[in-house]
């Protein structure tokens, strides 16, 4: 039986820390493994990146119910459902004996993510105080999934050459074992809220967010002048409409309409969606420039994603001492500004670049980047929200990260596909993933401008004001 709230807080957060560890380490973990799992399973190059967006398209698509479940039947009772559905999927997917075994139990382990997220976030809120105490819990938790993206490259790489891409998800099984133990002992169950589950909401917004994914991936290999292609983005679009119009009139919806009323938390929303977006694209693009063009085996490449950590880890647990030095708008306008930097240096990478200079020194900026920008965008991101309203918030948070992570990489996959002339060989993949860089520098400073635009600049009494203060 769980202790009362807060009599254990570092446990809570240890709690909560791993848990994240785990999600974030299994979209990472597989990116370096995918040359392994592209020949034994027999994917073909362009539904190579279904293995990514199955987890992370229904990990979005999902999360907004999850989070309202976790409201409605007690978020510890949810937590502990997600860690299940989680640990048996990856059990699965280690086992996986064709591709599309392996796709659906991806997507299978995306729905216990999603239910496993926004109760991880809930949580944090529920149990640390708005203040230092919360914001120290922020920092630590966007410095675990940091460290967990490339510790899941370093580790899915030596495991892909040395023992098997599969150990990646086997070893999910004792650390799934031990959350539920730890969680079933030190957390408290939540009050639960009376209720219903928006179940035309769920459905719309997964239908719609899948279509969105296949429709890019789809256009790839087939262009845009394809009907279907074309058909299915439509049909995308349609069906996000329709997801809005059912939120809008919904008793109860599992995305409150009320969370973008606050222009902090919108701004916070939209650029997460665009920072993550180009920062998915710069591990899945960077792993293949550096085994398909350099040569690099699997556990080089992920060796060679450390200095993306070297600087991230330090750079988040330091948000909050320098939140008390320099505005939070600051440090998070110099996070994006060092990713912009980072990701126009690395787009410049060709057949014959060196990885020191090329790589190494631009994934440096982009490792500062993640860790001074993160944070503030996830306390932007549910700032000033009530309890009642704890999951929804961190359901749209979680959403607007495997939103940005799913469709993001979808559309950077289609830029890739875009002609290259009479290019062949190493020469034509160096430069779909120049192309696939440059785009998402974009996306960066596309993200920079909305920031500027909804955090950065003063807003009015009306508005925003006490979010802005905290993000």
């Amino acid at each position: 039986m769980a202790d009362r709230p807060g009599a254990h807080s570092n446990t809570i957060l240890a709690i909560i820390l791993v848990s994240y560890v785990m999600i974030v380490l299994d979209i990472s973990v597989v990116l370096t493994g995918l040359p392994r799992i592209h020949q034994q399973l027999g994917f073909s190059e362009t539904n190579l990146a279904w293995v990514q967006s199955a987890y992370t398209l229904t990990f979005g698509g999902f999360l907004l119910l999850g989070a309202r479940a976790g409201d409605v039947l007690g978020r510890r009772r949810m937590f502990i459902a997600g860690i299940t559905i989680f640990t048996l999927a990856s059990l699965a997917i280690g086992a996986s004996p064709t591709a599309t075994w392996m796709l659906v139990w991806r997507g299978i382990q995306g729905v216990g993510a999603a239910i496993l997220a926004p109760s991880s976030l809930s949580l944090l809120q529920t149990n640390f105080a708005e203040g230092h105490a919360r914001t120290r819990a922020v920092s630590y938790y966007a410095a675990a999934a940091g460290a967990s993206a490339t510790v899941g490259l370093v580790l899915g790489g030596v495991l892909a050459e040395w023992v098997s891409w599969r150990a990646g998800f086997y070893i999910n099984l004792p650390v799934g074992i031990g959350l539920i133990w730890a969680t079933r002992r030190f957390i408290a169950e939540t009050p639960r809220h009376a209720g219903s589950f928006d179940i035309p909401g769920a459905i719309t917004s997964t239908l719609g967010m899948g279509g969105l994914v296949y429709g890019f991936i789809r256009s790839a290999h087939t262009g845009w002048a394809d009907p279907l292609t074309l058909a299915t983005l439509g049909t995308a679009i349609v069906l996000l409409v329709a997801f809005v119009a059912i939120e809008a009139r919904v008793r109860q919806p599992i995305l409150p309409l009320h969370l973008f009323a606050n222009r902090v938390r919108s701004g916070a929303y939209a650029a997460r969606v665009l920072y993550l977006g180009a920062m998915v694209g710069f591990f899945f693009f960077t792993t293949l420039y550096l085994q398909e063009v350099v040569g690099y085996s699997p556990a080089w490449t992920g060796l060679a994603f450390i200095p993306a950590t070297i600087l991230h880890v330090p750079s988040a647990i330091a948000v909050p001492r320098l939140v008390k030095r320099y505005s939070p708008k600051l440090l998070l306008v110099v996070g994006m500004i060092a990713g912009i930097v980072g990701m126009a240096w690395l787009s410049r990478v060709s057949v014959h670049s060196g990885y020191w200079v090329s790589v190494a020194f631009p994934m440096l900026l982009i490792g500062v980047s993640q860790g001074l920008t993160l944070s503030p965008l996830t306390s932007a991101g549910v700032a000033s929200v009530t309890d009642r309203d704890a999951g929804a918030a961190s359901g749209a948070v979680n959403v607007a990260h495997q939103l940005g992570s799913s469709v993001g990489l979808s559309i950077l996959v289609a830029v890739a596909s875009i002609s290259a002339g009479s290019l062949t060989g190493g020469a034509l993949t160096a430069h779909r993933i120049t192309t696939a860089l440059e785009a998402g520098t974009m996306m960066l400073m596309l993200a920079l401008l909305v920031v500027t635009l909804t955090i950065v600049m003063p807003v009015s009494r009306t508005s925003a004001k006490p979010a802005a203060a905290s993000a």
